[in-house]
């Protein structure tokens, strides 16, 4: 799902009005659309509420993978630790190595060292309910 960081509060309400014409006044889907939009209107007329909304919103909505970034990638596990015993890794970057993460941890007095863990696409697909 793609987050419109900028969606049109106007445009999502005529979209529940026009919504709400397809379920009788009274039944639930009316009384949760009447909802939605009444906390909309309740937001969209003060900037900093609806700004607070928005980031809500892109909280919920963006898959947690999507704020995932690799630092560097190398194709072996030796063009990475030369480049960590290089000075240039900072602690808790992120590395694609031969297709693996890794995260750069500090170990005080004895250094940075890659430790292994798995990127996003590298996770077995999300199943809901379990």
């Amino acid at each position: 799902m793609t987050y419109n960081k900028n969606f049109d509060a106007d445009a999502v309400l005529r979209t529940v009005e026009a919504v709400s014409r397809h379920h009788a006044e009274g039944t639930p889907e009316d009384e949760a659309l009447r909802i939605c939009a009444a906390a909309l209107l309740f937001v969209r007329d003060d900037l900093k509420k609806l700004e607070e909304f928005r980031e809500f919103f892109r909280k919920i909505t963006t898959p947690a993978s999507e704020g995932v970034k690799v630092a560097h990638t190398f194709s072996s596990r030796e063009e990475a630790e030369t480049w960590l015993a290089s000075g240039a890794a900072k602690d808790g970057q992120l590395l694609r190595v031969a297709g693996q993460g890794f995260t750069v941890i500090d170990r005080g007095p004895k250094g940075l060292k890659l430790v292994r863990i798995p990127l996003p696409e590298e996770l077995p697909p999300h199943k809901p309910g379990k």
